[in-house]
């Protein structure tokens, strides 16, 4: 389906599940390392997965973006 093609209603999914994905990532990526953490009786694993939520959650909201916005 061509962006000319798309509701107003397909648009503000589209919009809103961007502005949902950072915050839903760097939640996962935490919640990963703390149950590691409690897991493995470790004290830094929610740093390291917490860290990497938000790198994967930058890269996955530029992909989308870059997509979205396309000429």
């Amino acid at each position: 389906m061509a962006n000319d093609d798309k509701t107003s209603w397909a648009k503000l999914g589209e919009y809103t599940s961007l502005g949902m994905l950072l915050p839903s990532c760097v939640f996962v990526g935490y919640a990963i390392g703390y149950l590691l953490d409690k897991w493995l009786g470790t004290t830094y694993l929610y740093l390291v997965f917490l860290i990497l939520g938000i790198i994967g959650g930058f890269v996955e909201l530029l992909r989308r973006a870059n997509r979205m916005f396309k000429d």
